[in-house]
């Protein structure tokens, strides 16, 4: 009774590790293939891969993560100030279904904040105001889950400059974040192999900018 005890719970573990294993090689495929897109056609075709990932896993952040960081990707591409808000709808959408899994994320939260900076893109004189306050919320937000998040400090450093270029005053602070996402960058690592790892070179523009 022991033994066959003993060889249910290791067929059950092995199911799990194999399950796991094969969601890990499918997502860092697709990752992968949003990291390179370069067209709407690429970014709708990993976008779909992913989706259908999530929809079938039910329980896992990422896919709905990468999903609207590709429409997010789509919509800064865009000039059309309409059609950027619809992917940037879309962006948020889908990580709606990200956040409800895992609400306290700082990957999640700092994304939500990026969606929301780019909202002022469209029209930063009167989209600014509403849009670039809930932005540095959703940073700061993001900041209190994960003090070492590179990638939002990367943004919160672009939304201070933009902020303080806007009034004319100094962009030291800004920069400051954009020297400390940078060191963030080159130190801090996750335990999630599916973690993000996008936003260095973002970093760096910002550096040279302060320069």
């Amino acid at each position: 009774m022991k033994t066959f005890s003993f060889v249910v719970v290791l067929t059950s573990i092995m199911t799990v590790t194999f399950a796991q294993d094969k969601y890990l090689s499918v997502m860092q495929k697709n990752i992968e293939l949003v990291y390179k897109a370069g067209t709407p056609e690429e970014y709708q075709f990993a976008i779909n891969a992913l989706e259908r990932v999530g929809n079938a896993e039910k329980t896992k952040w990422e896919p709905f993560y990468y999903s609207a960081f590709g429409y997010l990707m789509m919509a800064t591409n865009e000039k059309d100030g309409a059609k950027k808000d619809q992917f940037l709808d879309l962006s948020a959408a889908a990580l709606a279904k990200a956040k409800a899994i895992n609400e306290n994320e700082s990957e999640i939260v700092g994304l939500e904040g990026f969606i929301q900076m780019i909202r002022v893109t469209v029209d930063p004189a009167t989209r600014g105001p509403q849009y670039s306050g809930q932005a540095m919320q959703l940073y700061n937000k993001s900041l209190s889950l994960n003090a070492d998040n590179p990638r939002t400090l990367g943004l919160m450093a672009q939304m201070q400059y933009g902020i303080a270029s806007f009034f004319g005053s100094s962009t030291a602070e800004a920069c400051a974040t954009a020297a400390k996402s940078l060191e963030k960058f080159g130190t801090y690592s996750s335990p999630n192999p599916l973690a993000p790892v996008w936003g260095k070179g973002m970093a760096e523009s910002m550096m040279k900018q302060c320069k």
